[in-house]
């Protein structure tokens, strides 16, 4: 593959990821606004914070590959569509923190994927600075989605579930 066509794949995730990383924060915090457990709310902070690390990453690798379009992207609008639909069905505040956790799932196994993808074709177009940054995104997103699995199994347990 030319290393045109490769860094110019990796322009168009970039992008994808700079305007998913803007609705990751518009939804984070209308979700934080239902979410009940304090170690929930917690953990959405914490992402929250996360996230603008991400978004400061993406602009230096933007930076780095001579710049990117902006894009729309339709995968996180998704996830925040079925994040809503999945609040609005909640019954309980427990299966809403569930909810809220699943679809946060949801998203961080997308970032889990994107990052590492893109990570790799920057490896291989010698955009080492790129491949680092995400690289380190890919590990906040897997130590994440580990943590939501804890506090999941937590909640359950506290309403007897498990």
């Amino acid at each position: 593959m030319k290393t045109d066509d490769l860094k110019q794949l990796i322009k168009d995730g970039l992008s994808a990821q700079k305007a998913g990383s803007q609705v990751a924060a518009k939804a984070t915090d209308e979700i934080l606004d239902d979410a009940t457990h304090p170690e929930l709310k917690a953990a959405l902070k914490e992402g929250n914070e996360t996230s603008k690390e991400w978004a400061k990453r993406l602009d230096r690798a933007i930076e780095e590959v001579g710049g990117a379009n902006n894009q729309d992207n339709e995968i996180m609008e998704a996830h925040y569509q079925v994040s809503k639909e999945i609040r609005a069905q909640a019954k309980t505040d427990s299966v809403r923190d569930l909810g809220i956790i699943a679809s946060g799932q949801m998203a961080l196994h997308y970032w889990i994927a994107s990052f590492g993808t893109v990570a790799s074709y920057a490896a291989s177009a010698g955009l080492s600075q790129t491949e680092k940054e995400l690289k380190a995104s890919v590990q906040e997103a897997k130590q994440a989605d580990d943590k939501h699995t804890d506090l999941a199994q937590r909640i359950l347990s506290e309403q007897g579930q498990e």
